[in-house]
C-alpha cells in the first residue's frame, strides 16, 4: 500500500496520506454490514484526506446512526440527500469501490492507516499555529508556551482511545504475579504512602495510580498543611517526584511551611529570625534533607487544566511524575468563558482524573466546602457539601474530610458541656478526624491524627502525648 506523500501542484509536497486505506475503508462498510462496527470507534469523516471517502464515510455512519441497512443503494441515497452524490462520482464510484475491494478482511488495519496519518496531519496543523504564534512574538512566553502545549495536547488527547481489552490479556500478568507470589508486592510499589499508618491501612496500601483523591474542608483547617505533608512524605520515604501546583499560596510560603514541618520549628520564629540556637541546627539539617528531594512547585496564579496538563507531561518526561497535588480545585480554570461555574468546576474534576488515569499518578487536589457543614449541630462535613458541583464526588475515587472539634467548641464551652462527665474527655486540641467519605475501591471511615499547627506537620496520633515542647525532635523522622 503507498502513502501519497509526493509532490502536488506546483512542486509542493502533499500531507502524509494513504488513498488505498481510505478507499479500503468505506468500500468494507459497502459490502459488510457488520464492519461499521470495528471502524466507528476510531474513525471520523474528517479523518480522511480526500473529501469524497469523507462524504461516503459520513454518509454510512448517518444511516448506521438510523439504524438503516448499510450498501451502495443506501449509501447513494444519503449522499443525493445531502446533494453529495455527483462530487463523489456518483453510482460508478460507490461500484468501483465495491469491485476493488470484495472482502472487508483488514478493515481495522486500514482504519489504524487513516487515523495514523490523520495524526501527522494535525501535527503539520498544530505546528503552524505554533509557528504563528512565535512570530507574533509578545512580552508573555509563558501565555505563549501555554498555548503551544495546549495545541499539541490536544493532538495527543485524540489518539488516547483505548479499546476492549479480552479478560484472557488482563489475566496474564496477574497470573504471572500470583505464581511468582509479588501481586500484594507490586501493588504496594506501585502505591504511594501517604505517611500515615492508619490511612495507608484504609486506602490499602496508599495513594493509588491513577486515582483522584479529594482532600475537602472548611477554610483554615490544615488543607494544605495535609497535602504538604503528603507530599514531603511521599518524596521523602519513596524518592516519588511530586509536582505540587499551588494557586492559593506562592512557593516561598510553601516552602516556609515545609521547613517548618521538616525542623519542628514555629513557622512564625522561623519568618522572623527568633529561633534558638538548638532549633538553628535542626532548621540546617531540615535544608539539607528537603534540598535532595524530587519535589517540585509550581505557583502559577492563574492555572487553567490545558496548561497543568502540559507541566505535569513535560515534568514527567524531564523528571519522571509519580505524585500530583492541586491546591485547590475550585481556583483553577476551565480556559473557557462560555461555561457557567457548575459546568466548569465539573470540567475541572473530570480532566483531574483523567490526569490521573493517562500520567498513571495519583492526583489529589484540596477543594472546599459549602457552608452547610456550620448551619448542623455536629458540623461534621458530608459529600453534599462539596463546593459548587456534585461531579467533584462522582469524579473522585476518595473523598476525605478534615474535621477538627477544636475549632468549633471552645477549652471553656468544653468544659462546661462536660463537668459532669465521670469518664470526662481530654479537651482534644489539635485532634483532627481525617473522615474517608467515599473510597471507590475499599471502606470507609474515620482516622484519627494530631495537627501541630503552629508548624504545619500532620502525625499519627500516637506518635507523642499531647502536649509536648516545641524542642522535642519528630520522633520517627526519616
Amino acid at each position: 500500500m503507498v502513502v501519497e506523500s509526493g509532490p502536488a501542484r506546483g512542486g509542493e509536497k502533499l500531507p502524509p496520506h494513504d488513498n488505498e486505506a481510505e478507499a479500503a475503508v468505506v468500500a468494507s462498510l459497502l459490502v459488510d454490514p457488520e464492519a461499521i462496527f470495528k471502524v466507528a470507534p476510531r474513525l471520523k469523516g474528517n479523518d480522511f484526506f480526500r473529501e469524497k471517502n469523507g462524504w461516503v464515510y459520513d454518509a454510512c455512519r448517518a444511516l448506521w446512526d438510523r439504524n438503516e441497512a448499510i450498501n451502495q443503494i443506501t449509501v447513494a441515497h444519503e449522499l443525493e440527500r445531502s446533494s453529495r452524490l455527483e462530487d463523489v462520482g456518483g453510482l460508478a464510484y460507490l461500484s468501483r469501490l465495491v469491485t476493488d475491494l470484495p472482502t472487508s478482511v483488514g478493515v481495522e488495519n486500514y482504519a489504524s492507516i487513516v487515523q495514523r496519518d490523520a495524526t501527522y496531519r494535525k501535527m503539520i496543523t498544530a505546528a503552524g499555529q505554533i509557528a504563528q504564534i512565535a512570530y507574533q512574538g509578545g512580552a508573555d512566553v509563558g501565555g505563549a508556551l501555554g498555548q503551544a502545549e495546549t495545541l499539541i495536547a490536544a493532538v495527543r488527547q485524540g489518539e488516547s482511545l483505548r479499546d476492549f481489552q479480552h479478560i484472557r490479556d488482563l489475566l496474564s500478568g496477574y497470573l504471572e504475579q500470583l505464581e511468582s507470589g509479588t501481586s500484594s508486592d507490586a501493588a504496594q510499589s506501585r502505591a504511594i504512602t501517604s505517611g500515615y499508618a492508619d490511612l495507608d491501612t484504609m486506602l490499602a496500601p496508599g495513594l493509588k495510580r491513577g486515582d483522584l483523591i479529594i482532600v475537602a474542608a472548611r477554610p483554615s483547617l490544615g488543607k494544605t498543611s495535609l497535602v504538604l505533608n503528603f507530599a514531603r512524605n511521599a518524596a521523602l520515604r519513596h524518592n516519588a517526584t511530586v509536582g505540587f501546583f499551588s494557586v492559593e499560596m506562592a512557593a516561598d510560603q510553601l516552602v516556609q511551611r515545609t521547613v517548618a514541618m521538616e525542623a519542628g520549628v514555629d513557622s512564625t520564629r522561623l519568618v522572623l529570625g527568633t529561633y534558638s540556637d538548638r532549633e538553628e541546627a535542626r532548621i540546617m539539617q531540615a535544608l539539607g534533607v528537603l534540598s535532595e528531594l524530587p519535589l517540585y512547585f509550581d505557583d502559577a496564579a492563574t492555572l487553567t487544566v490545558a496548561e497543568m496538563r502540559a507541566k505535569a507531561r513535560r515534568l514527567q518526561l524531564e523528571r519522571g511524575l509519580d505524585l500530583i497535588v492541586v491546591d485547590y480545585l475550585q481556583l483553577m480554570s476551565s480556559g473557557s468563558h462560555n461555561e457557567n461555574r457548575v459546568q466548569e468546576v465539573s470540567y475541572i474534576s473530570r480532566s483531574l482524573k483523567q490526569l490521573a488515569r493517562d500520567l498513571d499518578v495519583p492526583v489529589v487536589a484540596c477543594s472546599q466546602l459549602s457552608r452547610a457543614s456550620e448551619h448542623r449541630a455536629n458540623n461534621i462535613p458530608m459529600l453534599s457539601d462539596l463546593r459548587e458541583s456534585g461531579s467533584i464526588e462522582q469524579d473522585a475515587d476518595v473523598v476525605m474530610f478534615i474535621y477538627r472539634e477544636d475549632k468549633y467548641v471552645s477549652r471553656e464551652q468544653w468544659d462546661r458541656d462536660h463537668s459532669g462527665d465521670e469518664r470526662r474527655r481530654e479537651y482534644p486540641a489539635g485532634i483532627t478526624q481525617l473522615i474517608v467519605a467515599k473510597h471507590r475501591n475499599g471502606a470507609t471511615g474515620t482516622i484519627h491524627l494530631r495537627f501541630r499547627e503552629k508548624i504545619a506537620r500532620f502525625e499519627d496520633l500516637l506518635m507523642r502525648e499531647p502536649e509536648q515542647p516545641e524542642e522535642t525532635e519528630w520522633e520517627g523522622q526519616e
